[in-house]
């Protein structure tokens, strides 16, 4: 059997970081975040990347990260929430591997990204705003680039994992 790259995309707290290492251990593939992999290589976190380049610079070292991971082979890549939204990204996802939106509701996305300070686009007077209308941008673009769609609203992760490796082998 052939084995194709997995890539998650979908909002932050959609649970692509978690649904990514449980699919890598249970299909045998190398996990990545290129989230983690922007910062290891910046050398910073992605909040200092956006105060001192702003969104731009991090979209442009997003852009450089996932072009060169969708050229891997055997893995499972959780992509930022923002990956979608360059055309050069949904490229590189679609003609390397199969793509899974892992979609949630803005309220379970609150509930998930609550106490976490390391998204800077929530850092604001009004973060369930800020979910709605990057919701309302984004999800055309996770619809039109993904494969499957799978709904995380309420579900253990394994209960997700099982029903992508079941849709994922059917496609291989």
């Amino acid at each position: 059997m052939t084995e194709l790259n997995i890539f998650l995309v979908g909002p932050m707290g959609a649970g692509k970081s978690t649904i990514g290492r449980l699919l890598s251990q249970e299909l045998k593939m190398t996990y990545i975040d290129s989230d983690r992999e922007i910062e290891e290589r910046a050398g910073a976190d992605i909040p200092w990347i956006f105060d001192v380049e702003g969104e731009d610079g991090f979209r442009d070292r997003e852009e450089a990260v996932i072009g060169e991971l969708c050229q891997r082979d055997n893995i499972v890549l959780a992509t930022g929430g923002g990956a979608v939204q360059r055309d050069a990204n949904r490229a590189h996802l679609q003609g390397g591997g199969y793509v899974v939106y892992l979609y949630t509701s803005v309220e379970q996305q609150l509930e998930r990204t609550a106490r976490d300070k390391n998204r800077p686009l929530l850092q604001t007077e009004n973060p369930k705003q800020v979910l709605t209308d990057l919701l309302a941008r984004r999800d055309p673009l996770y619809r039109d680039v993904c494969d499957l769609l799978v709904r995380t609203d309420k579900r253990h992760p394994r209960s997700v994992v099982t029903e992508i490796i079941r849709n994922y082998q059917q496609r291989v």
